[in-house]
């Protein structure tokens, strides 16, 4: 049987991953060197067959001077002789480097794929191709692999990725990734295209140009085959997460709580299960927070792990203002993990209205004065935030206010008073949301931690002759 061409191994590698679809507009990234312009050729060549539409992006990055600029000439050209249509411009890199404080790889892979996200739109489409090679994949893995990316990054390059960015969004597809660097370049020649070449490959600067002219001629001195090794472990590593993240999707919404500013996860739910599928959820919870992964690494991972056995109140910062936070009975994350609380901001006292109502904000206060209730009826009711209390002993000048420093009061059914600070510990109420529970009181003691227990001394008994009920609404 003859060897495959590189069209026909293009050709196989889109229908078996779906990279395309019937009647499709694609941009296709093109740097002028041999992978990209062998990519477009081929794409060229396939478009009728793949019933799909091309369109030419090109974006100089002004790093090289005259080089810079004959590449971008040479992409037209190429692009003019085609007949497919090209945009081709050119961006600071170095300024935006400078502004952002990157890396000029960082810098450049910002601005380009920013670039190539807003020529999308204005074409209408929603992916592009770039010509990513195998010999990429393989570095790639390697790159991966020294950082401690964990098995995600042993994938190295998957068929299809999504680039997400300050509300850009892009859909990468790889059509190459089964074509080596030496058959681009054969491809190149064999068609007579003369791509361009980029100096700068040439340098060990760059951490892959590193792996790939320093790292890679090493590793193959102990295994020739190395590369197909590599890969072999990318495929083992996609077929496993893909397995991991069906049982995530399946776990999340008996597990997670998603909520306006974050996620909650539930320790009981949470704990029984394995730690592969631990540090699995917890990437998918900060996703689902951040929209991306996009500076999370294994060891940020590895630092909630670290968290899951801690205390109540402790917590761990993450990249993106992301704070992961140990409650008595959850796990949230969240920019700020009070705003998962389900009080509003409670500031200064206000005075009641006895009976009536006060507005405070977050809440509508309803105060009524009623006949005597039997004994066992009255008491406090979390669920709707009621209580009621023998008038005679709370009286009717009320406050609602946060608490203080040195709060004291005698929870129903104990028989001495205890620190509102520990009664709030015992009673499992998280942290961040201490502050903002409301406290109802007359001039001499606390009468009610609104929401959790109303103080013994002012409890409805067949003595009493008044009750003050009080409700607690949130707007």
């Amino acid at each position: 049987m003859s060897e495959l061409t590189p069209e026909q191994k293009v050709l196989r590698y889109i229908k078996r991953h779906r990279l395309v679809t019937d009647g499709e507009k694609l941009l296709v990234a093109v740097s002028g060197g041999p992978d990209s312009v062998c990519l477009l050729d081929v794409l060229s060549k396939l478009k009728k067959e793949l019933d799909i539409e091309l369109h030419v992006v090109h974006l100089n990055h002004n790093l090289r001077g005259a080089e810079s600029d004959a590449d971008a000439a040479y992409v037209e050209k190429l692009a003019r002789r085609l007949g497919i249509p090209a945009v081709v411009e050119s961006r600071d890199v170095k300024a935006y480097r400078s502004e952002r404080r990157l890396s000029l790889e960082e810098a450049a892979r910002e601005v380009r794929y920013s670039f190539l996200a807003q020529v999308a739109e204005s074409v209408g489409v929603e992916k592009v191709a770039v010509g990513h090679t195998a010999d990429d994949h393989v570095e790639t893995i390697l790159m991966h692999l020294l950082r401690g990316s964990g098995m995600r990054g042993l994938r190295g390059l998957l068929p299809v990725s999504r680039w997400q960015a300050a509300g850009q969004s892009l859909v990468i597809i790889r059509p190459l990734l089964e074509l080596t660097r030496e058959e681009t370049a054969a491809y190149c020649r064999r068609h007579r295209l003369a791509p361009r070449v980029d100096a700068s490959n040439l340098s060990t600067e760059p951490f892959r140009n590193k792996i790939r002219r320093q790292l890679l001629p090493e590793l193959r001195k102990y295994n020739p085959r190395v590369a197909e090794a590599l890969l072999r472990t990318a495929r083992i590593a996609a077929d496993d997460l893909a397995f991991i993240d069906g049982e995530v999707a399946r776990l999340w919404e008996k597990i997670a709580r998603v909520e306006k500013d974050g996620v909650g996860i539930s320790k009981r739910e949470f704990s029984v299960l394995p730690p592969a599928l631990k540090r699995h959820l917890l990437r998918a919870a900060v996703e689902s927070v951040l929209g991306s992964l996009k500076d999370i690494e294994a060891g940020h991972i590895e630092d909630m792990m670290d968290t899951l056995d801690k205390p109540a109140g402790k917590a761990v910062d993450l990249p993106g203002g992301l704070s992961f936070a140990v409650e008595y009975d959850r796990y949230v994350l969240s920019p700020d993990s009070s705003s998962l609380c389900p009080f509003p901001v409670l500031e200064g006292e206000a005075q009641l209205n006895i009976p009536g109502r006060t507005a405070v904000p977050g809440w509508d206060i309803e105060a009524a004065v009623l006949p005597s209730l039997r004994t066992g009826e009255a008491g406090a009711n979390e669920a709707d935030f009621t209580a009621w209390f023998d008038f005679s002993a709370t009286g009717d000048k009320l406050i609602v206010r946060g608490r203080r420093p040195g709060d004291r009061f005698q929870p129903l059914g104990m028989g001495q008073t205890k620190k509102l600070n520990e009664f709030m510990i015992d009673a499992r109420i998280p942290r961040t949301w201490r502050r903002r529970v409301p406290i109802v009181c007359s001039p001499g003691q606390i009468l009610w931690v609104v929401g959790w227990r109303i103080d013994e001394r002012v409890k409805v008994s067949d003595s009493t002759k008044r009750v003050l009920r009080l409700e607690f609404k949130r707007r």
